[in-house]
């Protein structure tokens, strides 16, 4: 599978809500780099962030344009993320149902044809703005 087939399948289960085929494509050590936050190491910090991401978000993403570096050791994507804030997550403002759009990316380093690290970025401050 080419680097920019992986990312596709990743995030069309994404958009399905189907973890366990999302997770299936993750190395068993994937560095997660969490939007201006910390970096989690593992398959199983990335399903608990996943599992909390589900309590709080309903998010889909729109108009995903995929990029594929020659090597196919590396990929990046761009998109829009619709989404509704569901329930308050913490250190947050309290979540009553708000609706956002905003764009995001991501930056992948791939690895034995499986996802090695996740780099997520949008921008926190619009997302803030469009929920208070």
């Amino acid at each position: 599978m080419s680097a920019t087939e992986l990312i596709r399948h990743y995030y069309e289960a994404f958009n399905r809500g189907d973890w366990d085929a999302m997770l299936g494509l993750l190395a068993e050590d994937v560095a997660h780099d969490i939007n201006q936050g910390a970096r989690e190491v593992g398959r199983e910090a990335f399903r608990a962030f996943l599992t909390r991401m589900n309590r709080c978000y309903r998010e889909r993403l729109e108009d995903i344009v995929i990029f594929g570096e020659a090597s196919g050791t590396r990929a990046a994507a761009e998109y829009v993320v619709v989404g509704e804030y569901l329930a308050t997550d913490e250190g947050l403002p309290p979540a009553r149902g708000q609706r956002y759009r905003l764009p995001g990316g991501a930056f992948f380093e791939l690895r034995g044809g499986k996802i090695a690290r996740v780099t997520n970025y949008y921008n926190l401050q619009d997302w803030l703005k469009q929920i208070q």
